[in-house]
């Protein structure tokens, strides 16, 4: 595993999203800055009930300075809205908020984190959650799972099921909407997504 500085020292201790976000450019805990068109927040309200984590920014997150901007997100609010939950009642964010990629001729493609990233990157996430302390978190497949549940945890497994983060917040795990958006049984798994989503919204009420 590469070892990269890590963004601790950049995460302010005190204040909220606002002093948080501004913060974010200035990171430099590991390499992917160096590439990325900017850094990419999280968005939604500062105490949001429901805290839905991705993996990193896409390609058009990348650009827009949004998170779940892009095709995903796209299917995501769509997924939401059939699950009966608010998109702007939630917060979302990412474990890893540059994107990382390799170059195909003028396309950027899409590259998963590697371990060194998520956990250079982990700082920030446990200072979102710390700021907006949700009472369930929705893990967004296995990168999100690996910097919040550990490398044990198979998504596969667990998905649409109630589990718990280390500090005992409220947790389901389910796929990143991405899977769904590339999958070749497009009814089904956004199905199966819609029904975790759902589950997840169950534990509110």
């Amino acid at each position: 595993m590469q070892k990269f500085a890590g963004a601790a020292e950049w995460v302010p201790a005190r204040g909220g999203l606002p002093k948080l976000e501004a913060a974010l450019p200035d990171c430099r805990g590991c390499d992917l800055w160096q590439d990325a068109e900017q850094v990419v927040p999280g968005g939604g309200p500062a105490k949001a009930r429901m805290m839905l984590v991705g993996e990193q920014p896409g390609d058009v997150e990348d650009k827009a300075g949004e998170a779940f901007v892009g095709p995903a997100g796209r299917l995501l609010d769509k997924a939401l809205e059939a699950a009966g939950i608010d998109r702007t009642e939630v917060y979302v964010t990412n474990a890893v908020k540059h994107f990382r990629f390799e170059r195909r001729g003028k396309r950027r493609i899409h590259k998963t984190p590697a371990v060194g990233h998520i956990v250079a990157c982990s700082p920030w996430l446990r200072r979102e959650l710390e700021i907006v302390e949700p009472a369930l978190v929705v893990v967004l497949g296995a990168t999100a799972a690996r910097s919040l549940l550990g490398t044990g945890f198979k998504v596969t497994e667990h998905r649409g099921r109630p589990t718990e983060l280390p500090d005992g917040t409220a947790a389901v795990a389910t796929v990143h909407p991405s899977a769904v958006v590339r999958s070749d049984e497009y009814r089904r798994d956004f199905g199966l997504f819609v029904d975790d989503l759902r589950a997840a919204a169950a534990l509110l009420t």
